[in-house]
């Protein structure tokens, strides 16, 4: 059975656009809050198996969408290489921080996939249980974004250790990426190895970075993985999200080789139909706030874009993921718009 969202990917476009959303599968949805309430913890819910397939599953079921992406965390990479990661209510991620060399020899490749198999057993159920017609996503964090996580030891809005660690202590620095762009790439083919089609590097903090650093931190780390990919599967489509790296996006798409690149909310439609080459497919860019107010503003918005890329490859999703806020009924009245709507 054809899959639209994997055929769109690989530059045969039908007649309506496929659609799927980041963090689709989420704490907007009382399916799972009821499932994560039964979780010790949110990284003992990322490697149970089964109830990472349910709730993969949940949007699929109310909502139709052409592609459900594996609920996972893109933290589940430093974890598998020994690094110790934990969440804190009402806090969000925590980990100890690697940022010398010492704190960096405790990490390996060796039990990397015993430590992080679970998710590759998720791959395979939802493989089994999704309905034939769906896309199955897999998906990583970027090297950059998942080393100012493990750098700082937490999240944070200028990611200032990473940054500072790379500028004075660039031969520590780019063993850390290094070590990310093989766990990464191997990560990533693992997960189509157990049955995803397409694969998504999310580079969430990309913004942070002058234009040699993004060359150096963001675009080759992700090129690099690419090219790993490429060199075992060849045929799987690979979307880039480089989020908010405004106009080194073209640089971007055009030098890591992806398929498609996802556009946050601030990428003027317009440029980018004319500056990226046509044979990327756009996959965006609705304001996640917008589906949270809903109704004739969230609609005219998606006609907006539908309309804007209507002449090209494209991927109706967000410009980020949804909100814990958001109505569940929301949703519903934005995925039939966007199936109601012909090229």
């Amino acid at each position: 059975m054809a899959k639209l969202l994997l055929d769109t990917l690989k530059g045969n476009p039908g007649d309506r656009v496929p659609f799927w959303f980041m963090r689709q599968a989420g704490r907007y949805l009382p399916e799972y809050r009821k499932i994560r309430a039964t979780q010790p913890s949110f990284m003992d819910f990322c490697y149970n198996s089964k109830e990472a397939t349910e709730v993969t599953l949940q949007p699929i079921r109310r909502y139709g969408m052409d592609g459900a992406i594996l609920f996972a965390d893109i933290l589940v990479v430093p974890d598998g290489l020994g690094q110790k990661v934990w969440f804190e209510k009402g806090f969000g991620p925590k980990l100890e921080p690697v940022n010398s060399v010492d704190s960096f020899s405790k990490l390996s490749l060796a039990a990397f996939h015993d430590k992080v198999g679970a998710v590759y057993e998720t791959v395979k159920r939802l493989r089994s249980d999704l309905p034939e017609d769906v896309t199955l996503i897999g998906f990583a964090g970027a090297p950059w974004t998942v080393a100012t996580y493990m750098i700082g030891g937490q999240g944070s809005k200028d990611h200032a250790a990473a940054r500072q660690l790379g500028y004075g202590n660039p031969e520590l620095f780019d063993k850390i990426l290094d070590l990310l762009v093989d766990a990464t790439a191997d990560y990533l083919c693992a997960q189509i190895d157990a049955g995803a089609d397409v694969v998504q590097i999310f580079d969430s903090w990309s913004a942070a970075l002058p234009e040699p650093m993004f060359d150096a931190w963001v675009t080759e780390p992700t090129k690099a993985i690419v090219d790993k990919i490429r060199a075992r599967h060849s045929d799987t489509p690979i979307i880039g999200f480089p989020r908010l790296a405004g106009a080194k996006l073209k640089d971007y798409v055009k030098a890591t080789g992806v398929d498609g690149v996802s556009l946050d909310t601030g990428v003027p439609l317009n440029w980018a139909a004319s500056e990226i080459d046509e044979s990327i497919c756009l996959q965006g860019n609705m304001d996640p706030h917008l589906v949270v107010s809903g109704g004739k503003a969230m609609t005219n918005e998606a006609l907006r874009i539908l309309e804007a890329l209507k002449g090209r490859a494209h991927i109706f999703n967000l410009g980020h993921g949804f909100v814990p806020e958001t109505p569940p009924e929301n949703v519903a009245l934005l995925a039939e718009t966007i199936k109601n709507f012909r090229r």
